[in-house]
Order: C-alpha cells, then structure tokens, then sequence
C-alpha cells in the first residue's frame, strides 16, 4: 500500500516533528510505503486551500497513492463540510483513509462503519441549520424583513412620497 502522510500545524512556533515520527512508524509496522509527506506549518485547518494539503490532493488525483494517513482527523480539517467532501472524493478515487491516534481507519470495515457515522451526523447537522434557517427567514417575513439585509420592506400599493403639491391648492 503506498501512503501519504500529511502534517500540520496552526502556528509557526509548533513543528510537526512528532506527527510525522508517529506516521512513519505507523506506516512501518504495517508494512506501508510512504509515497510523500506532505506538510504545512502556520496554517489552520478552517483554511479549505493549503500548498502542501493542494499538492497531496492533486497527488491523489493522479492515483499516485491509496491512502492518506494523519495523526488526528483535525489535521485534514476542521469544517465538517469539508470533511465529508474530502472524504466522497476520497471515496472515488479508491483512496482509505487513516487517522493514528483515533483508531479511523476505512481499509477496515470497523473504520469504514465510523465514517459513515460522521457523515450521518454531518448530514443531520446542516439539516437542523437549514431548518433554523428557513424558520428565522419565516419569522422575518413576518415583520416586514426579509433575507440578509433585515431592511424593513416598503409597502406596495400605497404612496411613496407625500404629495405636498396637493395641500398647496386648498
């Protein structure tokens, strides 16, 4: 099995030093051959665009490994969202995904089980945000507000502007 490792840290100040110790022992003792590493250090993980995870990606496409091994799923990325569409493209291209020290593992059905399970509780997640959503949109209409904006709408059908030219004949 040819694997990627991927490392990364948040700050310039901490090093991924022990991440890639524990991948490469872990990819060892399995007997796993270790196509790249992958590492980027001062960026977080909210950040959906990183060099080095971009490279990995792009590696990945390109059927260059089959694996992608982390020390902890927050490594990849802390957005749920792009979790679970990191893990159906992973799904796609053939391509298992391991986390050391959390026991996910999906060449195992038990990891496998796992996921799938993370990506109920994402789907139920944005289910109840879009229900919230569209009550608040609802709740808002009801008072004459509507979407982002909260601008109090303007009635149709009557006058806009006070026709003053009016009161002027009498």
């Amino acid at each position: 099995m040819k694997v990627a490792l991927y490392a990364r840290v948040s700050t310039e100040e901490q090093n991924t030093g022990r991440q890639l110790e524990a991948m490469r022992e872990y990819a060892r003792r399995n007997g796993w051959e270790i196509y790249n590493e992958y590492i980027d250090e001062g960026i977080s993980g909210t950040k959906e665009s990183r060099p080095a995870f971009n490279d990995m990606l792009e590696d990945m496409r390109q059927y260059r490994f089959n694996t992608v091994v982390v020390t902890k799923l927050d490594r990849i990325g802390r957005s749920l969202k792009h979790i679970i569409t990191l893990f159906e493209e992973f799904k796609t291209k053939g391509v298992n995904f391991v986390a050391t020290t959390q026991n996910i593992d999906t060449t195992t059905s038990a990891g496998k089980l796992q996921l799938q399970i993370m990506a109920a509780f994402a789907e139920f997640e944005r289910n109840i945000i879009s229900e919230r959503t569209k009550e608040g949109l609802k709740g808002n209409k009801k008072v004459g507000k509507r979407g982002k904006d909260k601008k109090p709408r303007k009635k149709r059908g009557g006058l806009r502007k006070p026709l003053s030219f009016i009161n002027k004949r009498e």
